[in-house]
């Protein structure tokens, strides 16, 4: 375990909300505990996140489909996948505050640490032998009830107006895979591809946690990028490793530093999993998981056969053989990964006569705003009009901001704030040679370059 970076993520925290990356929900009516929105630099951060793994799932890959499916689904969905059954969390109450906390994090606090297959009787023995050393969050007494489990699916009244009120209820879903696995047959159907292959989806999912925290890592509302990758059942080990060892490239790809990253293999897997292993990320508060790969085996289309009475196996068009495919996941929260490109790309470093300046090195396809174009004077008229006309020049091929708030020292300290990688400054002699000053955001070094140049010089190093 790598020593936690000391204030780094209250910083993270301060400048997100400062700078409009992530701001807390309902914030007017006091908040919303565990649900943030995303600013107007986040919506882009998020959206380049989302386009970039996109592009190394599904573009990349000739034989990985997409999939967008309803946050809303039949409740036998969740039945078959075990959610309402088995989807929950053992909870305490002090009793002290009557404050409720998951047994798993109250043990972690003090080094102890819970299997997830574990009874309650079991749980609660961790929790009686520990009981002087576990202490409430909130009010800090010692004095916990027995831990009884908690269902995290989030329950819905969706058209549920009759007087068979309750009998079915409906739930937002717990996870976007679910979807993925009941298009099994109509992806099959209307495609082309053939075992293996995979489908990708992005969407939000919702979990009823009752102690979220550590800001956006883990949230009530987030979203996922998951892909279900579909293979011959001798053929998953092979696939498997081949995912780990992909999935482990894209993240040294997207700028995470290999020492920011490590591998976390699950000693006890669920009933049905063949192999799993987590990447983990070092947050400001440690490493946790960035990303799980799992061997999942038949388990999935096996159950939503069952239940639902369709055929979800699958005939092999040369060899004629019939069977039910195993899956392959890979599965990321955005979030997550929005937390830590933040934490990667965090960096204070001392400019001249001792100042520091805060700076998100982000990778260059990753920054919301990749170029910023200022006047050198905001009441000089031609400057302002010459800026204008060469943003509005970019701004059909790049994501750009016009800036004239303040001085220059100040627009490129509010523009490293938020990562983006150029400032271009029109200034007096721009009016004679036809120049620009563009200013590299990392190196803070300066050239000149022909304002006739300025697109191809931006598409020439926003892809390095």
């Amino acid at each position: 375990m790598t020593e936690k970076k000391e204030g780094l993520m209250e910083k993270i925290v301060s400048l997100c909300k400062r700078r409009g990356f992530v701001f807390p929900s309902s914030e007017i009516y006091g908040g919303f505990a565990a649900v943030y929105d995303f600013g107007p630099y986040g919506v882009e951060l998020a959206r380049n996140i989302r386009e970039a793994w996109w592009n190394a799932m599904v573009r990349d890959h000739e034989n990985i489909v997409g999939l967008d499916s309803a946050i809303f689904m039949h409740p036998k969905v969740w039945e078959a996948s075990g959610h309402v059954g088995g989807f929950a969390d053992p909870l305490a109450e002090c009793r002290e505050c009557h404050f409720r906390a998951r047994v798993d994090h109250l043990l972690e606090e003090v080094g102890v640490f819970a299997d997830e297959k574990m009874t309650e009787e079991e749980i609660n023995q961790l929790m009686k032998e520990n009981k002087d050393r576990i202490k409430c969050p909130k009010c800090g007494k010692r004095d916990f009830s027995e831990a009884k489990k908690f269902n995290l699916l989030v329950q819905s009244n969706l058209g549920n107006f009759t007087g068979d009120w309750g009998k079915e209820p409906t739930y937002l879903r717990g996870e976007t895979c679910q979807g993925i696995y009941v298009n099994f047959k109509n992806v099959l159907d209307s495609t082309r591809v053939k075992v293996p292959f995979g489908i990708a989806q992005i969407g939000k999912a919702f979990r009823n946690e009752i102690t979220a925290r550590q800001f956006i890592f883990r949230k009530r509302e987030f979203e996922q990028m998951e892909m279900q990758y579909f293979v011959h059942p001798e053929s998953a080990s092979a696939a498997y490793d081949e995912w780990r060892e992909k999935r482990w490239q894209y993240y040294l790809d997207l700028g995470i530093k290999k020492e920011n990253l490590k591998w976390h293999e699950h000693e006890n897997l669920v009933f049905y999993a063949k192999a799993a292993w987590d990447i983990e990320y070092n947050f400001p508060f440690g490493f946790k998981e960035l990303e799980g790969i799992h061997n999942r085996s038949d388990y999935d289309l096996t159950q939503h056969s069952k239940f639902s009475g369709a055929d979800l196996s699958y005939r092999d068009p040369k060899t004629n053989e019939k069977y039910v495919p195993w899956i392959v996941e890979t599965s990321v929260g955005l979030d997550r990964t929005f937390l830590a490109v933040m934490t990667e790309a965090y960096t204070e470093e001392e400019v001249a006569d001792g100042d520091i300046r805060t700076v998100l090195k982000f990778p260059k396809k990753l920054a919301p705003i990749k170029a910023a174009v200022f006047p050198l004077l905001k009441n000089k008229p031609e400057l302002v009009d010459k800026a204008k006309a060469i943003y509005d020049e970019l701004k059909s091929s790049f994501m750009c901001e016009f800036d004239d708030n303040g001085n220059v020292g100040k627009r490129y300290r509010r523009q490293d704030e938020i990562g983006t990688p150029y400032c271009i400054t029109v200034d007096f002699e721009t009016l004679s040679d036809g120049a620009v000053t563009v200013r590299d955001r990392d190196t803070m070094l300066q050239e000149r370059i022909k304002i006739e140049e300025l697109k191809k010089y931006l598409e020439d190093n926003l892809g390095k």
